[in-house]
């Protein structure tokens, strides 16, 4: 298993998404984070049952984002929130879950984070990237920060590549995000063969 976990943004796949899915799960990554953020909670439910069974079928973790009600329903035990999701979320609520991790921009909230239970974050982004259009990244010094400030793992996202993931490791994150270049592969086993095994 690498140290990628896959966010999904079925907008960006040149083929049929569930198709990419099948693709994806073949590469053996950390896990597939279903972020379809322009979705309906209904909408996102029908989507998430067939990416939950491909996900089952080939051993790969399946992530979801945002709709905790889904997750429960659907009983699937880990999930991904945004921060302010997390905070409003009761105890009763996380109990459900084996594993929560959360999107985390500063130092604070990586601290917050990890306070609230989350079992990993989320930082970035660290270099510049096509979803943050005209944002400037965070960069390394920011990501070795993040992971200095908390002892559960950090992923890092936006922008990484199997040119610079390297030194993100070096920066002490445990693995990275990847979103556009999984959606738009055609191989998506030899584009995360690229990046190595790496991870801790």
């Amino acid at each position: 298993m690498s140290d990628i976990l896959c966010v999904t943004n079925r907008n960006l796949c040149k083929s049929g998404f569930l198709a990419q899915i099948e693709k994806i799960v073949d590469a053996a990554p950390a896990g597939i984070i279903l972020r379809e953020k322009d979705l309906s909670e209904e909408d996102y439910k029908r989507l998430a049952v067939p990416v939950i069974k491909i996900c089952k079928e080939n051993g790969v973790r399946c992530i979801l984002h945002s709709f905790v009600n889904t997750a429960i329903e659907l009983h699937v035990k880990t999930i991904h929130l945004p921060l302010h999701i997390l905070r409003a979320l009761s105890e009763k609520e996380k109990a459900k879950f084996l594993t929560i991790g959360a999107s985390c921009h500063s130092k604070e909230e990586a601290r917050e984070a990890a306070a609230l239970g989350c079992n990993y974050i989320t930082a970035g982004h660290i270099f510049t990237t096509e979803c943050k259009k005209g944002i400037p990244p965070r960069g390394l010094d920011f990501l070795h920060e993040i992971c200095e400030s908390v002892t559960i793992p950090v992923y890092a996202i936006g922008g990484i590549d199997s040119t610079n993931a390297e030194s993100v490791r070096k920066a002490g994150a445990s693995g990275f995000c990847i979103m556009s270049g999984l959606m738009r592969c055609s191989d998506p086993v030899q584009y995360i063969d690229r990046f190595g095994r790496g991870g801790k």
